[in-house]
């Protein structure tokens, strides 16, 4: 009923979307008004007229708002003459509703590459650095290079931040005015920023507006993977080796269950009395061997859930994983919690350590930093309440300049992948009898090779594009519109690569897409079929499915089972109705709305550690500024320090204490603070007497030891800034541990969720307080000798230790310490001697509290998925 009503009042007074483009076709009418104008301008007069609105805009006395109509009107003129390309009407409409923070649903073909100068030639108008971020290096290079020309012209710099690229050169590219990019590289050089020791070595100065091309792949395809800057974590590589030869040895549906839906895989009671009997313990779940279940729970997912050429390849001896959203190869990504090198020991190819997390955070929480973000693509409708309910973007349906003339018929669905597939060879064939181009998306590279093979058979000539080829995506999809051009693809299908056909191909009916699976979201299925009838062409798009598809084998198979049964349909037959396509679809729902709330799931606990990140990297920045007074922050530390001694002596606390408790808290002091304070000078004999006589005392103990060090502010806020990371990475482990047994909560009946909020919070707590003892103790029992200008750059550039004049009286900070200015100081091996000259080894003596990884860790920037 009410679905009813809404149709009735939409036809009367239109969508919210139809009304949106009723609002920016008044603006357009603005724009198109001008036109006359700026097109009788020379193109210095051009310039001028564009460098005056930028001047108004950055005194204040205009806003964007107002300069819209000229600043869209010129960007469209020095676009029709410096590139030969001209906006259309519609483009302009896109163009304003990038520049409202929203996001632009554009078919296929409709130029959003050129949509995209509109905002940014606008928003930079500001004097602040626009981002353009995209799904991979070739677009970012490619977008850059083609819009360069017209941003130059309007006097502005552009720069592209790929793989490979060098800190300084980044430098250099991020105070450009308009930066591409690819969405890890704007993420990774923002955690990679907050390692920094230095305002000046940070790339990226501000998060004003980013433009996000392709906004569904990575905003809802890739947000279910955190971007994680890792090191090294000590493990035994002989356990994932035993756990993949006990896994080979267990049986399914006898030993383990698989849930392909949730895609876990669950041990049974005689599964578990095989393991222990394998593995030679009596306890498979008991603490000691917690480790060996957790790598065994790994080993059989990687040997039954993941399967190679779909999930993963094995390239020159190493596990890389395949995007399952784009059919890309992953380079420099691993699987987590010892799942990568569970198939590292399936494949028998190298195994290396798993990691430990040293800085990460959420697609999600990274784009909004952002103050405006706002997107492009042709398919984002489907995950409008995504969109909306998690970056407060709305998605605005931009009209087609043409349109479209594109023939989307109903699946044909098979009972057998044999009959999908000799089906689809049949239909290849027929179409390149008469020249018609023909684009097969398979859902797997394991797939696309089968079909390969099927063609080869049929010596049908045709290309395979898929993760093996991605290096000749662009040439591949761009001739995939050429006579007779057969190609099989990849649902990564060259995103973002045009397929332009000729008149005679128009005639032939336009290029023919073949989809032979449908994947778990509708988004990806609309881009392959997007890949067709652009700008107003023609063309065909139809899928071949069989019950053997896994998302109908998971999902919704049975319906159309019975039906198929009911119809006594033959080898090779097919059934082919709306009401199977609406089954696929709702089937396709089913996982969309799963992925969403593995997202948001995904958020919810990100965004406990998102506050914790922010407040560390508020706090980070402020030690990094020079003008930041670190007396006042000291001042409070030793406070705090003190009245923690103080306080854990109940006469103190009772403020009745003897002569005995003073000597007491004498020692205490001795040992926090590496000094000796005489208490016979006071007078007072009452809990803040003390107190403030041991102030008194420490601070001028500490300005006496540090009156002759040259810049002492600027030492005092590098020592800091280490001992922040070292603790901040710390709390990173425990976090991640914390967030892998969450879960258990939930068999006592407890949110897991609210569990972590509670626990993180506590943590976090212990965090704040072990960076305050830890600064102070460090502050009172490091000494300088140096005391020259050149001495003091030495120290804080991170040269050898043995070229410094330092001396120590702590001996848990000696090692290394003369790489505090640096972001990649020395580590010191836990089973090493220790530096004290006890004679026992460092993780015995000075290394008690566990592997301290901060101050010491060796930065290793690989990821974790």
């Amino acid at each position: 009923m009410l679905t009813m009503i809404r149709a009735v009042l939409g036809k009367i007074i239109g969508t919210r979307n139809q009304r949106e483009i009723k609002r920016y076709q008044k603006q357009v009418a603005l724009i198109n008004a001008l036109e006359v104008e700026v097109q009788a301008l020379s193109d210095a007069e051009l310039q001028a007229r564009f460098f005056g609105l930028k001047e108004a805009v950055q005194k204040g006395e205009k806003d964007l708002q107002e300069v819209l109509p000229l600043s869209f009107a010129i960007t469209r003129e020095a676009s029709r003459r410096i590139l030969g390309m001209r906006h259309f009407d519609v483009q302009l409409i896109g163009g304003m509703v990038l520049h409202e923070g929203k996001i632009a649903e554009m078919k296929t073909g409709e130029g959003k590459t050129l949509v995209a100068t509109l905002a940014v030639a606008l928003n930079a108008l500001g004097g602040h650095s626009v981002h353009v971020v995209t799904v991979n290096d070739y677009l970012a290079q490619r977008d850059a290079t083609q819009m360069q020309p017209l941003y130059n012209f309007l006097d502005y710099s552009v720069g592209v931040v790929t793989g490979g690229v060098g800190d300084e050169e980044r430098l250099e590219i991020y105070a450009n005015d308009i930066v591409y990019g690819t969405n890890n590289e704007f993420g990774f050089d923002y955690l990679r920023d907050n390692m920094k020791y230095s305002l000046e070595q940070k790339v990226q100065k501000e998060h004003a507006f980013a433009i996000v091309d392709e906004v569904d792949s990575i905003l809802i395809d890739e947000a279910r993977t955190p971007l994680i800057i890792s090191g090294p974590v000590n493990r035994r590589m002989e356990n994932y080796e035993r756990a993949d030869m006990v896994a080979k040895n267990m049986q399914a549906e006898v030993d383990f269950t698989i849930d392909e839906k949730n895609r876990v895989v669950l041990i049974t009671e005689e599964g578990i009395r095989k393991a222990e009997e394998l593995f030679g313990v009596d306890n498979l779940y008991s603490l000691e061997n917690a480790i060996l279940s957790h790598h065994l729970d790994q080993a059989l997912k990687a040997h039954y859930l993941f399967a190679r050429d779909k999930d993963y390849v094995v390239s020159n001896g190493e596990v890389v994983i395949v995007d399952e959203f784009t059919g890309r190869l992953s380079e420099g990504r691993r699987f987590s919690e010892g799942l990568h090198q569970a198939l590292e020991a399936k494949e028998k190819v190298g195994i290396k350590e798993e990691s430990q997390t040293l800085a990460d955070i959420t697609f999600q929480n990274y784009f909004r930093l952002y103050a405006k973000l706002s997107g492009m693509t042709g398919t984002a409708q489907t995950e409008a309440t995504e969109f909306l309910e998690i970056y407060h973007l709305e998605v605005v349906s931009v009209p087609t300049n043409l349109p479209v003339q594109r023939k989307d018929l109903n699946d044909l669905i098979y009972k057998s992948e044999r009959e999908k597939f000799e089906a689809v060879v049949a239909k290849v064939k027929e179409l390149h009898a008469v020249g018609q181009p023909v684009l097969v998306g398979t859902a797997s590279i394991q797939k696309s090779e089968a079909l390969h093979a099927l063609l080869q058979k049929e010596r049908i000539p045709h290309t395979v594009l898929n993760a093996k080829q991605h290096t000749k995506e662009a040439e591949i999809i761009k001739d995939a519109g050429l006579k007779g051009a057969v190609t099989i693809a990849t649902n990564m299908a060259g995103r973002g690569v045009d397929i332009k056909i000729s008149q005679e191909i128009k005639d032939l009916g336009g290029l023919y897409i073949i989809g032979t699976e449908r994947h778990e979201s509708r988004r990806i299925d609309n881009q392959l079929r997007g890949r067709s009838g652009r700008q107003g062409d023609p063309g065909v798009s139809q899928f071949y499915l069989s019950l053997e598809d896994g998302l109908l084998r998971i999902f919704g198979s049975d319906r159309i089972k019975g039906v198929m049964e009911k119809l006594g349909l033959q080898d090779g037959e097919y059934i082919e109705s709306k009401l199977v396509t609406r089954s696929v679809e709702n089937a396709q729902k089913k996982v969309e709305a799963l992925h969403f709330e593995s997202r948001k799931h995904l958020l919810e606990y990100d965004d406990v550690a998102n506050e914790q990140r922010k407040t560390v990297y508020k706090f980070r920045n402020e030690l990094l500024d020079e003008n930041y007074d670190i007396s006042a922050r000291i001042a409070e530390n030793r406070q705090y320090a003190v009245a923690r001694i103080l306080e854990n002596n109940q006469a103190f606390k009772e403020q009745d204490f003897s002569s005995e408790d003073l000597e007491n808290a004498k020692n205490a002091l001795q040992e926090e603070f590496n000094t000796q304070i005489d208490f016979s000078p006071l007078q007072e004999r009452d809990f803040n007497s003390v107190e403030n006589f041991i102030l008194e005392a420490l601070k001028a103990q500490y300005a006496a030891k540090m009156a002759h060090v040259e810049d002492l502010n600027r030492i005092e806020r590098v020592v800091y800034l280490q001992i922040l990371d070292n603790a901040w990475r710390e709390h990173l482990y425990t976090m991640d541990n914390l967030k892998t047994g969450i879960g258990l909560r939930g068999y006592n009946q407890k949110d897991p969720l609210v569990e972590y909020k509670k626990e993180s919070y506590n943590l976090f707590l212990e965090l704040i307080d072990s960076i305050k003892v830890e600064a102070i103790r460090t502050f009172y029992k490091l000494e300088l000798v140096a005391n020259t200008p050149e001495d003091t750059e030495r120290f804080l550039s991170g040269l050898e230790e043995d070229q410094l004049e330092l001396s120590f009286n702590n001996q848990d900070i000696e090692a290394g310490l003369s790489d505090w200015g640096e972001s990649k100081p020395k580590s010191i091996a836990r089973n090493s001697p220790c530096h004290c000259g006890s004679g026992k080894k460092y993780k015995n003596c000075h290394g008690k509290s566990g592997p301290k990884k901060g101050i010491f860790a060796t930065q290793n920037k690989n990821t974790d998925a």
